[in-house]
């Protein structure tokens, strides 16, 4: 005879309860990961024990995050099904979730500020610690990423000055060799040489040579002197000269 159908029903034996209610979690747990990785779907699994002992499962996705779907998926569904008389009542209520809900974030935001920590027990305290750390470890993180980026960005731009001012330096090289060799290509006298000095003008005062013996060219000052004047520098020389030599020339 097969076996027939076991009747479910609360068990009376507390150990036993408690036995199986964690071989039961333990598997109903087991469950839900497995159709979440099999089925890709967003499962979460909360389950509280006799004592008010909170486990709870969910998919990679937050439960805040699913709970919240569900809250919207049942609310339109209920906006449907719902006639409107409801419709009021409905929309008071989820008014009135949302502000608790902003008074919990407000809450939230002056306890990581450091405000209304006295109605705080050890365990509160301890947990916006842990949250501040971690939120501390994240900041630091990107801000180490922002600061390698800004410096590889930096030694870039570094690379490339050094680049452009080494191209610079090597085509005013470059230049220099050129006009050197143009210059060398051409004569001196083509080159941009600076002009002599003038010479010093010649002094105004002659001096007087004696005249040649036998000739008719007087000499003044080591030049020649012209046919007109050649009267007059005879009769200047002439009382000079001795008897003889006058007696010589006039012959």
């Amino acid at each position: 005879m097969g076996r027939g159908r076991v009747q479910l029903k609360r068990i009376e034996n507390k150990i036993s309860r408690q036995v199986t209610f964690s071989k039961r979690r333990t598997g109903l747990l087991k469950k839900a990961h497995e159709i979440s990785v099999l089925c890709d779907a967003d499962v979460a699994l909360i389950v509280f024990s006799t004592k008010g002992k909170l486990f709870e499962y969910s998919t990679h996705s937050s439960m805040d995050a699913i709970l919240e779907r569900y809250e919207r998926y049942s609310y339109a569904e209920k906006l449907l099904t719902a006639p409107e008389a409801e419709t009021h009542g409905n929309w008071t209520l989820e008014s009135s979730k949302l502000r608790t809900k902003i008074e919990v974030l407000e809450k939230n935001i002056r306890h990581y500020v450091g405000e209304d920590l006295e109605p705080l027990n050890l365990r509160e305290l301890q947990s916006i610690e842990q949250q501040l750390d971690s939120a501390l470890k994240r900041v630091r993180t990107k801000k180490n990423q922002v600061m390698h980026v800004s410096i590889s960005e930096l030694h870039k731009k570094e690379r490339v000055l050094q680049e452009q001012n080494n191209a610079l330096s090597k085509k005013l090289k470059e230049n220099e060799k050129s006009n050197e060799q143009l210059n060398a290509g051409f004569p001196l006298s083509h080159r941009q040489v600076a002009p002599p000095p003038p010479p010093p003008p010649p002094t105004q005062t002659p001096h007087l040579v004696p005249l040649a013996i036998g000739s008719n060219r007087p000499f003044y000052g080591g030049s020649v002197i012209r046919q007109d004047d050649s009267a007059r520098a005879h009769t200047i020389s002439a009382g000079m000269m001795p008897p003889w030599l006058l007696r010589h020339i006039n012959e």
